[in-house]
């Protein structure tokens, strides 16, 4: 199977990687039995980086996938702590549920802060005293802020980022798709590992799926993209095409064929708003006393499902 080394890392992985944010119960709701299933097909057909994060809920889907498995994998999560406290409570929780002594890559997420290592300094601090401590191998930046990347390539204590690019550009809050691209070339130059996310806008490219791959691979820096994947199908698709196979036309017709939205219950919805401030593409208003979603602007992220406390919302 292909392998591409994350910069500087040492850590040699699959192009594509398997991210675990649709199967949790911000999206499909998958059982942990059923997660583990799709997982540990992906495992042992060659890919070896697991992307998750302390909102997706998928802790339990991942460890049980790895019981019994005895070949090379890596895990990466994230962390959207706005303290240090907080930032070593979730960085122990995946330790503990993932039954792991240490992680592989830690994220500082900080999709709407354009310079988060001033605006959650604390919280790096800690994950660089985590690191230290051998809780953590290596430390990542996830973003969806050009000037975020910038930042991160030039700094000297990351070693892995994670940003939100498309051929469209959806998601992305401080400029084009261009501007990314650049800040992607900028940061592999600088020795940073880069695996993109949201290559088909939370599902919104699907239509395009293997044009819109094509163009995230194709960018100078990206050494891999993690995609999330709910069927064998899928993961077998997505493994031919990045692994340079010809693509089955009819299999790739079908599963473009699929749409996915977000869905608000709004009979139940009180207009609380805290979903607003979890949307990072500010796809979210309340209007008349109920939360509403412009599609046009929506990646599908599900953060502002994790936020409503009226388990009302849906990626479906």
């Amino acid at each position: 199977m292909p392998r591409v080394v994350l910069g500087r890392t040492e850590i040699a992985i699959h192009p594509l990687v398997f991210g675990s944010l649709p199967m949790g119960p911000l999206q499909a709701g998958l059982t942990p039995g059923e997660g583990a299933r799709l997982l540990r097909h992906a495992l042992e057909r060659g890919i070896n980086l697991i992307d998750s994060a302390e909102l997706y809920g998928t802790y339990p889907h991942i460890r049980e996938a790895l019981r019994e498995y005895r070949g090379e994998v890596f895990l990466a999560t994230k962390t959207h702590a706005d303290s240090a406290a907080e930032a070593r409570r979730h960085v122990e929780r995946a330790l503990r549920e993932l039954e792991v002594d240490r992680l592989d890559i830690v994220h500082l997420h900080g999709a709407r802060l354009s310079d988060p290592f001033v605006e959650r300094a604390s919280v790096f601090e800690e994950l660089l005293q985590l690191r230290e401590e051998g809780k953590v191998r290596c430390l990542g930046l996830s973003s969806h802020y050009i000037s975020a990347i910038k930042r991160a390539a030039v700094h000297p204590e990351i070693d892995v980022v994670h940003p939100l690019i498309n051929r469209g550009g959806m998601g992305i809050l401080d400029g084009s798709a261009e501007d990314m691209a650049g800040a992607i070339a900028e940061a592999a130059e600088a020795g940073k590992g880069v695996y993109a996310m949201k290559a088909l806008a939370g599902g919104n490219l699907i239509g395009q799926a293997r044009a819109s791959f094509g163009y995230v691979l194709g960018l100078p820096g990206v050494h891999a993209v993690a995609v999330g994947m709910l069927s064998e199908g899928e993961i077998n698709a997505n493994l031919a095409l990045f692994s340079g196979e010809s693509p089955k036309e009819g299999i790739w017709k079908e599963l473009e064929s699929r749409r996915r939205r977000l869905r608000i219950m709004d009979r139940f919805c009180k207009g609380c708003g805290n979903c607003l401030p979890a949307c990072a593409s500010k796809a979210i208003a309340v209007k008349d006393g109920k939360a509403t979603v412009d599609a046009g602007e929506c990646i599908l992220c599900g953060y502002c499902a994790a936020a409503c406390p009226e388990f009302i919302i849906r990626v479906v």
